[in-house]
């Protein structure tokens, strides 16, 4: 799928820009790129304009030149929309793209009327869970970037779900991210506050979606808030990446909920 480069604030963004109509935008996880959403992005180019970034150090996009904090990570997104003229966008983001998709909210809520959670949590990390991300830090600087991919992959998948195409696929794609990449998005998961307040706050349509094999986030980590404008969406035969082991029910989710907004 091709994709497009932009410069803001000296760091080049890479960005798969697809389709027309309204616009919507797919944020990616840890160590992922705008390819995780090979298999989703055909269907909803059909009836949007897909917007689906690297994040900084992932892909082919650079790292930031401040300090990786999600609140940063958020601002930049902000500049991508700002130079393509998009004044209001749909908003989904997978894991790390949740938070993303959080801090966005909180500080640019003006301009998303909708936004969904993909296998993320509004909670902040555990004390076990930064210890957990500090390991990992230790671990690109020792070993590099494929010790880390090579363990942390096959976890994402449920254990019924460890296609070698699948888990290769995501492989490839952590391979290349940055050193520096992984562990300014381990540091800024790490020290990210909790945000149920924003999902408490907030009146827009939401969606969260989490999978029922998950390893890494449970559905009860994703449905942290109950409200008349947030919608509960659980896919079956799912771990941690919908977008590879159950595409076609994450698409129906997305597409239900994008015809509500």
């Amino acid at each position: 799928m091709e994709t497009k480069k932009i410069t803001v604030q000296d760091s080049s963004i890479a960005y798969i820009d697809k389709g027309e109509g309204k616009p919507i935008v797919l944020l990616h996880g840890f160590c992922g790129s705008s390819s995780y959403w090979e298999h989703v992005i055909p269907a909803l180019a059909a009836h949007c304009r897909v917007i689906a970034p690297d994040l900084p150090g992932h892909g082919q996009s650079d790292p930031l030149k401040v300090s990786s904090t999600i609140e940063n990570i958020a601002n930049q997104v902000k500049n991508l929309l700002d130079q393509l003229n998009l004044p209001e966008v749909t908003m989904f983001g997978h894991s790390l793209g949740g938070y993303i998709t959080l801090a966005f909210a909180e500080k640019y809520g003006g301009q998303l009327n909708g936004y969904s959670l993909i296998h993320s949590t509004a909670f902040p990390d555990s004390e076990e869970a930064k210890k957990g991300r500090l390991a990992n830090i230790e671990k690109v600087n020792r070993s590099g970037i494929y010790s880390l991919i090579d363990g942390l992959v096959p976890k994402l998948f449920s254990p019924e779900n460890q296609d070698e195409n699948y888990v290769g696929t995501a492989m490839e794609i952590g391979y290349s991210t940055s050193a520096e990449g992984a562990i300014d998005a381990l540091n800024a998961m790490k020290d990210r506050p909790g945000r149920n307040r924003v999902l408490e706050a907030s009146t827009v349509p939401i969606l969260l979606i989490a999978g029922e094999q998950d390893q890494i986030i449970p559905s009860e980590k994703t449905f942290s808030v109950s409200k008349a404008n947030i919608k509960h969406s659980l896919i079956k035969d799912s771990g941690h990446m919908s977008m590879y082991e159950n595409p076609m029910d994450l698409i129906s989710e997305i597409q239900g909920f994008l015809s509500t907004i």
